[in-house]
């Protein structure tokens, strides 16, 4: 069975769970909304592109990373309200983590397509760029949020998930950049090998 097909499975699992008794359903809604989304894309496009078992894996893990924070919207994860006690730290940082994989990931499928499409043939600013696609991505998705926030009121209120940190939405883009630089430096070599395998 090809991973496509298992990713698939496992996204539907992972949907499911999320969606049973969540802390409220229009803010796992919210959150699950960008995973569904995106499956929807790959299922389209399916056919003219498939990505590497490499990128599909960590897709797959972003998206259980929403589920998570979907299910218990981003402020309220047991394990980083441990973390937070623990450590004495003043919010629940799971969304940190959340926006971490936004960089992440994106800079991962980004990259995959630049090489597999030969979008940028000058070597010396493609890492540059697939960085700026991502902040680009992660700026964008801050306006979303934003966007959001202000027509439902309350409702936004947990799907925005400042925690009362004012620098929140600037730290998010640097978690968010800091996530694609790791992508970048730490597994860029085993994506080649990934994208080499896939094409031979």
């Amino acid at each position: 069975m090809k991973l496509p097909y298992i990713f698939i499975s496992l996204f539907f699992i992972g949907l499911i769970l999320s969606g049973i008794n969540p802390k409220e359903y229009f803010t796992w809604f919210l959150e699950v909304s960008p995973a569904i989304i995106g499956l929807l894309i790959l299922i389209f496009t399916h056919k003219k592109f498939q990505f590497t078992n490499f990128t599909y894996l960590f897709i797959l893990i972003h998206c259980y990373i929403l589920f998570l924070g979907g299910h218990y919207t981003y402020a309220e994860v047991p394990l980083f309200d441990w973390i937070k006690e623990t450590f004495d730290q003043s919010r629940n940082n799971y969304d940190k983590v959340g926006h971490f994989a936004q960089g992440f990931v994106p800079a991962m499928i980004t990259r995959e397509l630049f090489i597999r499409k030969n979008v940028i043939s000058n070597s010396s600013f493609f890492n540059f760029i697939i960085v700026a696609v991502c902040l680009a991505i992660s700026a964008a998705y801050e306006w979303l949020e934003w966007g959001v926030s202000l027509c439902t009121g309350d409702g936004g209120d947990a799907f925005l998930g400042t925690q009362g940190y004012v620098w929140d939405t600037q730290s998010d883009m640097l978690y968010a950049t800091i996530g694609a630089i790791c992508m970048l430096i730490f597994f860029s070599k085993k994506h080649d090998k990934a994208i080499q395998e896939l094409i031979h």
